[in-house]
């Protein structure tokens, strides 16, 4: 990672694990760990699928590594949803998740360009205990605060989104498909259809 920042082909601001999928089961296990699936199946109407997780470590910084944003637009991508877990407790000092409740409606905004994400009107920080799961819509305008903390924020970050053919790729979890062994699993790793 150290030599890919200091090449430029990498980001200085954050350090995502590579492959965390493959390093331990207990991984693929969250992915659809009770605590939030059922949330995320009924965000979906039943057609949620996994596309990918992020493994994340912030370091404390003077600056947020992104500012406010939104992932996709809505109107070339299937309701898109993510769910971040705090894997040590998380205050408003630690970098926490910002959202701006309402954004991801159609008729929202517009929103101003701030420097300090502190300073955006009407957001919420979502600060939380280790184990904390924080399930949002990616239409909505979000960040991650200003790390004023000392201490790395370390966070798992999986990005599901409503079954399309354009996202059904078998070959991305296939390595796995011994270990997806339910319908529904083997659905939402996007091994089968969702019907």
């Amino acid at each position: 990672w150290l030599s890919g920042v200091r090449a430029g082909t990498r980001p200085a601001a954050f350090f995502d694990l590579p492959d965390p999928m493959g390093l331990d089961d207990r991984f693929l296990e969250i992915v659809d760990h009770p605590s939030f699936y059922g949330h995320l199946m009924a965000f979906s109407e039943g057609q949620v699928i996994f596309l990918s997780p992020q493994f994340r470590t912030v370091p404390a910084a003077p600056l947020s590594y992104v500012g406010w944003h939104y992932d996709v637009h809505r109107e070339s991508t299937p309701l898109h949803m993510k769910v971040q877990i705090y894997l040590d407790d998380t205050s408003d000092e630690d970098g926490a998740f910002g959202y701006i409740p309402g954004s991801h409606l159609e008729d929202s905004g517009p929103y101003p360009l701030v420097r300090d994400p502190a300073s955006m009107p009407g957001h919420r920080v979502f600060s939380g205990s280790a184990g904390s799961a924080i399930l949002f819509n990616s239409y909505g305008m979000h960040t991650s605060m200003v790390n004023r903390s000392g201490r790395a924020r370390r966070s798992i970050i999986l990005i599901y989104e409503v079954f399309s053919e354009a996202t059904f790729s078998p070959e991305q979890y296939q390595r796995f498909s011994e270990r997806l062994t339910t319908p529904d699993r083997r659905q939402l790793f996007r091994l089968e259809r969702r019907p």
